[in-house]
């Protein structure tokens, strides 16, 4: 797998837009060839009281936002929303805790017992608690967890305007924590937080930089909450989270890139235009963790018509394909850069 440096990724992502989407769905194609979209379901297990001050974050303790606070939520609700989620179509369960970190005991016994009724359902198991350590990474990994969540959010420079409580150099251990246990990657980061190009070149340097790369990418858009410190940030522009996603495609060609928060702000055609650029997943249900979602109905006819978009593509390939081989036939000489 070839291996870019941070100029190379810059270049990639400031290219010739209808370039770098060309780009990105021939490494899609190559690497994706039943062109799946992997519906996932995020559920907050525990909510609010959370002692970080991550500055776009409403469910931390630091910020008076107007939120509910709960508890864990008991087995029976979980089990409930899990069953839920896989008749709606869902193929991976993701439960989030608004935690520093994640404590033994009670805490960890009731993770674990969540994880293992998501896995009886049949179930991807994903779960985002923060900081872990080794002995806690290989019990959840014994309890059958396919995937541990924990983004790098932006560069690690960009990272000190956001964040104090928690060091950019934790999160990174935390994950080396998680592939030491076997248990998949997924972390990605958020764009519009008033980061340059240059910070999201460096975020995704990283983690192409991690060996393997990791197996799930979440591409989130900042949704300014009312009472964070960063609610009145304007909303991205759509054309900035395409190239976020086509580059990532591009440089880590195998992993699942999830089209996930602020997704509710982008128009159909915005959407359908991220899962040209390599977008295959995406975050499914009324609410991500405490902001608002896509409708379950609204992401069927989504994927129903991106699937047709991307089908008369092919077809429409497959008669040119046929044109040139008739004209071939004939005797006319082809040149492959009129086809590429």
């Amino acid at each position: 797998m070839k291996k870019y440096n941070l100029n190379e990724i810059n270049k990639i992502m400031s290219m010739p837009l209808g370039e770098l989407l060309y780009k990105a769905q021939h490494k899609h194609k190559k690497y994706f060839q039943n062109k799946d979209v992997q519906l996932a379901s995020l559920i907050s297990v525990k909510t609010g009281s959370c002692p970080e001050d991550c500055k776009y974050c409403p469910q931390s303790a630091h910020y008076n936002v107007d939120l509910q606070k709960e508890k864990l939520i008991s087995l029976f609700s979980l089990e409930n929303a899990a069953i839920n989620a896989k008749k709606n179509g869902a193929q991976r369960f993701c439960m989030g805790a608004a935690w520093k970190k994640l404590n033994d005991g009670n805490d960890l016994e009731t993770i674990i017992k969540m994880i293992k009724i998501v896995k009886k359902l049949n179930l991807e198991a994903c779960v985002t608690l923060g900081t872990i350590t080794e002995q806690q990474a290989i019990k959840l990994k014994k309890a059958g967890l396919d995937a541990y969540n924990h983004n790098i959010d932006t560069s690690p420079e960009f990272y000190k305007k956001i964040i104090s409580t928690r060091k950019f150099e934790e999160r990174i251990n935390t994950l080396k924590k998680v592939r030491k246990a076997g248990i998949n990657v997924c972390s990605g980061g958020i764009i519009g937080m008033g980061e340059s190009w240059l910070d999201r070149a460096k975020m995704l340097k990283i983690l192409h930089d991690m060996r393997p790369n990791p197996e799930s990418i979440p591409i989130n858009a900042l949704v300014p909450v009312k009472g964070t410190p960063l609610e009145n940030r304007s909303l991205i522009e759509p054309l900035e989270i395409i190239r976020v996603i086509a580059t990532a495609r591009i440089i880590m060609p195998k992993s699942r890139i999830r089209l996930s928060a602020g997704r509710k702000n982008f128009s159909k055609e915005t959407q359908i235009l991220c899962l040209l650029s390599g977008a295959n997943s995406i975050f499914y249900g009324e609410n991500l963790l405490t902001t608002e979602n896509n409708s379950m109905s609204e992401d069927k006819k989504l994927i129903k018509e991106f699937n047709q978009q991307d089908e008369s593509i092919r077809i429409k390939q497959l008669e040119n394909e046929g044109k040139k081989q008739s004209r071939s036939d004939s005797g006319e000489i082809i040149s492959l850069e009129n086809y590429v």
